[in-house]
């Protein structure tokens, strides 16, 4: 799909010269130079234009005229278009506004809606759904992040082709709770026919893929990091066994030491049979008590914990290993594949990444993810605070 931008253009210097009087009431063709004014503007390029008034000879009134791409509104023609092809490209119109005021044109949300109604009523049939009807994706990834704009954090969404990488829409997600998320990811899912979700670990993105019927893939990305910082911060308070809870339920600190090795080697590798031995992990801290009420948890409940996050997220994290994309896919997929590997197989690669690996919206932006733990297997248990984190 190739986009041509045809922006309208302000041209300060090409102001025309009128033929007659602008009033509908007079038709005198007898009108003079009155004097040139200057006027504000809001524009990518210019912040000032000059207008020229003029003065009509026979009812005497004057008006004004304007520069190609200037009116009487504030904004030039130029940041209309824009607003208007960025909510054609699935902005939402708050998107829009930020985008804009990103770029120094600020529009509220509002001048946008406006805009895109008053060029929709000169243009019929002008739908946004037109420009991406095209797109369609099996695989579809979903991130949250924040950026801070006029000192204030905004939080959006990103929804992208988790095969291409191309991004579908950026909105403006108020909560991260999984009725927001649903609320968000349900229609684009329909409309790009997504099979497979592509997230991170938090648990609203869980519960959003399983109420909509996706397969969910949990970011192998994430997941890997957050794994590997939680070993390093566990294994040398392990070693040393420093609030004894550990030989409290009979594991040698020796043995807790291997056992955080053997998670991050099985993190590594990711393959879907692995899932019994993460099990065996967990069972062997099953002795380590919950803390009570306002207490600290204790080293190896941290380690239970930790080792019964990874378990249930465990198919989530090798979907990809099993899942097959549809037989014939279109040649652009095949783009994104590893020469080694058949297409079946690099199509599988692709969807372990999420959205905030595959496509970086705009700089400065930082993943909001939920640090809560997984429930979705069929052992669940609670999450006490500064137990463990993601």
């Amino acid at each position: 799909m190739r986009l041509h931008l045809l922006l309208p253009k302000v041209e300060p210097k090409a102001i025309p010269i009128p033929s007659k009087c602008a009033y509908a009431d007079c038709s005198s063709k007898q009108v003079r130079l009155h004097q040139p004014v200057r006027k504000a503007l809001r524009d990518t390029v210019h912040r000032q234009v000059e207008v020229h008034r003029y003065r009509c000879l026979k009812c005497g009134r004057t008006f004004r005229v304007y520069p190609p791409g200037v009116s009487h509104a504030q904004s030039s023609d130029r940041v209309k278009g824009l607003a208007v092809l960025l909510y054609l490209l699935g902005l939402s119109y708050g998107a829009v506004s930020l985008a804009l005021e990103s770029l120094g044109v600020p529009l509220c949300k509002t001048e946008v809606y406006e805009t895109v109604q008053a060029v929709a009523a000169r243009v019929p049939g002008l739908k946004r759904e037109q420009v991406f009807q095209g797109v369609k994706t099996v695989a579809l990834g979903g991130d949250l992040t924040s950026v801070k704009c006029a000192g204030q954090w905004l939080h959006l969404g990103l929804t992208v082709d988790s095969l291409s990488g191309l991004a579908l829409t950026i909105d403006e997600v108020s909560a991260e709770d999984a009725a927001t998320l649903k609320a968000w990811i349900e229609p684009i899912a329909a409309r790009v026919g997504a099979q497979v979700l592509v997230t991170d670990d938090a648990d609203g993105f869980k519960t959003t893929a399983d109420e909509l019927g996706l397969l969910h893939q949990v970011c192998k990305s994430h997941v890997k990091r957050n794994t590997q910082a939680l070993i390093q911060e566990l294994r040398p308070l392990v070693a040393k066994d420093g609030d004894g809870s550990l030989q409290t339920i009979g594991v040698a600190s020796a043995q807790a030491v291997a056992d955080l090795v053997r998670l991050g080697e099985l993190i590594g590798s990711r393959q879907p049979e692995q899932g019994k031995e993460v099990e065996g992990l967990h069972r062997r801290y099953l002795l380590a008590a919950p803390p009570k009420k306002g207490a600290v948890a204790s080293l190896a409940y941290r380690l239970r914990l930790l080792y019964l996050d990874r378990w249930n997220l465990w198919s989530r994290l090798t979907r990809y290993r099993k899942w097959r994309g549809p037989e014939r896919q279109s040649s652009w997929m095949a783009r994104i594949m590893p020469a080694n590997e058949p297409l079946a197989g690099g199509l599988r690669n692709a969807i372990a990444r999420c959205a905030a690996t595959r496509f970086l919206p705009m700089p400065y932006a930082s993943v909001a993810c939920s640090p809560s733990a997984a429930t979705s297997s069929t052992v669940v248990e609670p999450t006490w605070p500064r137990s463990f984190g993601k």
